[in-house]
This record gives structure tokens, sequence and C-alpha cells, in this order.
């Protein structure tokens, strides 16, 4: 495929200005930068404190329009631009114009992400229950106290140990006189009924442990694996506004990315505050984030001299990583997200909840299907 330029192509820029691109360049850079900064930290910062704990009402349906506007960037904005790459007048009409290949390779980048999924909530669910045995292990272990079995002057049987050449008394009689039985049956059935419920209450509370373990595992996992999702179309969708030459392209990309950046930049750092990373692992991955898509402006920036993305080859790269981003982050939106959290006990047992979050939810989505009008 030939790298010329495609004056028929319906991506042509008419509105060509090099140097107010640049100048509109620098300002996305810093104003989608500010904007992702601002999205990701604000559920890390008040994860324990504020309007945004993570168990409040403000934070399920601000996530909620998270993951609307997250399914819109899939479905409205990077599902059709590949479609259109693909479906270019300067591609060869074979194969291109015999098969929907944009669907195709989303549906198959979506059922690769579930794989994903499964396969890292397999692997953490299973470094999970080793890390629960050997500490298990280890306090049995250190609970555990070996001692001989010997006899007092009486010939009553205790637990003892030797030392020297005496015998240290450490345990109890092993058995009782027979006439103080009846005395202390009430006492011993009292006992025996303290005794079975704190071991159901032990036994409630592992499960309870158990269950938080889970839930933390998937958060681990969802906040990983949307991680990915979200840089792989960010640098694509910086990308595409640093290699545009034309102001009236740029303008309507910048308002756009940056209420984009800024809500998906939310549900993101929702997804890592739920699944209680470390403070380190946590900026790390916010900080990823926030510079993916102005650094792919940049690089955008550098390349667009030599980068034309009006040929047949760059149609064709830009619709393959445009219908790839589209699928991981629709599956993100609709199971991990979107499922996850509408289909949660706090969710199904609290009606004020469900209104504000289906609210916030086609909000979201709305108004990011909305933006598709300018960019």
């Amino acid at each position: 495929m030939s790298a010329t330029n495609c004056t028929n192509s319906p991506k042509f820029e008419p509105c060509r200005d090099e140097k107010a691109a640049l100048i509109l360049k620098f300002i996305a850079i810093g104003t989608i930068l500010v904007a992702g900064i601002l999205g990701v930290t604000i559920p890390l910062v008040s994860k324990k404190r504020g309007f945004f704990k993570t168990d409040s009402n403000l934070f399920f349906s601000t996530k909620a329009f998270g993951a609307g506007v997250i399914l819109a960037t899939g479905f409205v904005h990077m599902l059709p631009d590949a479609n259109e790459a693909l479906t270019n007048p300067c591609l060869p009409e074979n194969p291109w114009d015999h098969y929907p290949f944009s669907g195709l390779i989303a549906m198959m980048a979506a059922l690769t992400t579930l794989l994903v999924d499964f396969i890292s909530t397999q692997y953490y669910e299973s470094k999970q229950m080793k890390q629960a045995v050997q500490d298990e292990r280890g306090d049995l272990y250190s609970e555990s106290v070996i001692v001989p079995l010997v006899e007092n002057e009486n010939h009553d049987q205790v637990f003892g140990e030797e030392d020297g050449g005496g015998i240290h008394i450490v345990g109890i009689r092993a058995h009782a006189a027979h006439h103080g039985h009846d005395n202390n049956h009430n006492t011993d059935k009292e006992a025996t009924t303290g005794s079975e419920a704190r071991s159901h209450t032990h036994s409630r509370g592992g499960t309870d442990d158990h269950d938080d373990d889970e839930a933390r595992v998937r958060h681990v996992v969802v906040s990983q694996v949307l991680e990915l999702g979200i840089l792989s179309h960010s640098i694509l969708i910086g990308l595409s506004l640093g290699v545009s030459q034309s102001p009236c392209t740029i303008r309507p990309l910048l308002g756009a990315l940056s209420f984009h950046q800024l809500f998906e930049g939310f549900a993101l750092g929702g997804c890592i505050s739920q699944a209680k990373l470390g403070a380190l692992h946590s900026t790390i991955m916010a900080c990823f984030f926030a510079v993916t898509t102005p650094l792919g402006v940049g690089i955008g920036a550098v390349i667009c001299s030599f980068y034309n993305p009006n040929s047949p080859r760059g149609l064709v790269i830009e619709g393959v990583l445009d219908a790839v981003s589209a699928g991981i982050l629709i599956y993100m939106a609709l199971v991990d997200l979107i499922a996850a959290d509408f289909m949660s006990k706090k969710m199904k047992c609290n009606v004020r909840l469900q209104v504000m979050s289906y609210v916030a939810l086609f909000l979201g989505a709305g108004l990011m299907s909305l933006l598709a009008v300018w960019a």
C-alpha cells in the first residue's frame, strides 16, 4: 500500500494551518493532562474521607457516569472511526469492501479481553489462596505447644515437662473427680454452648473475610485490565489529535478529550481505590493514565511531518487499532464496570442509589455520544 496522500478520503483536511495547529496541540497537552490528573486522583485521595468515599452513593453514581462515558467512547467514537477507516475509498476493494472487518476485530478484542480477565482472576485468586494457607499454617505453628504427658505424685496424668531432675507442671489434671461431674454439668453445658456460639461467629467472620478477599481480588484484576484497555486507546486518540494539522479538527477534539479524560479517569481511579492497592502501585497506575494521552499528542505532533494518516497504510493501522480499542472498552464498560456495580448487593438494597446510578449512567453515555457531533 502506498504512503501517498488520498485526496478523496473523507478525512482529508481542508482547514489546514500548521502554525495554529501547533499552538492548539500545546494547549491540548496541558488541558488533557490536568483533566486526567484531576479525574484519577479525586477517588484516590478521598477514598476514606470526603464526599467520594468508596462506599458512598455519590461515589457509585459518579463511577456509573464514568462507565457511561467509556461505553459511549467505544460504541460511538472508536467503533465508527474504525469502520470509516477500514471502508475508506482509498483502500483496495478486495478485501476491505467485502467484509465488516471493524466488527470482527472489535469482537475478537472483546473475547481476548475476556480471556485475559479470566486468566488474571484465576492467577490472583490462586496466589491469594496460597498466601492464606501459609498464614494459617504459621499461626497454627506459633500457637501449638508440645508437652509430654507425665504423672505427679498422686498418679494423676498431667501435661508437663521435665526440668532437670524434677517435673514442672504446665497443664491441668487429665481427669476430674467423679463426684464433681454432676455438680458441674450445667456449667459444662453453658461452656459448650458458648464455645459453639464462638465457633459459629468465627465461621461466619471467616466467610465474610473470604468474600472480602474475593471482592478485592476482582477489583485488582478489573483495575489492571481496565488500565490496559484505557492506555491502548488513549495513545491512539492522542495520536489522532497530534498528527492533525487542521485547527477545525483539533478544537472540538480538545474539548471532547478533556471531558473524556476527566470522567474516564474517575472510573479508573474508583477501581484502583476499591482494589486497595499500595500507595506506590496506585500512584504508578494513575501517572500512566494521566500522561498517556498527552504523550500521544506529543508523539503525533513530532511525526506529523512524515506520517500521513490519509494514506492506505495509515488508514488500515488506524482502523485496526480503533477497532481493538473499541472492543476492549465495550467489554470493560459492560462487564467489569456496569454489570459489576449494578448487580452488587449494595445496589440491590438501595433504591435511591439505583435511581442515581441509572440516571448518571445514561447521562454520561448521552453526553459523550453528543460530543460525536463535533468530534
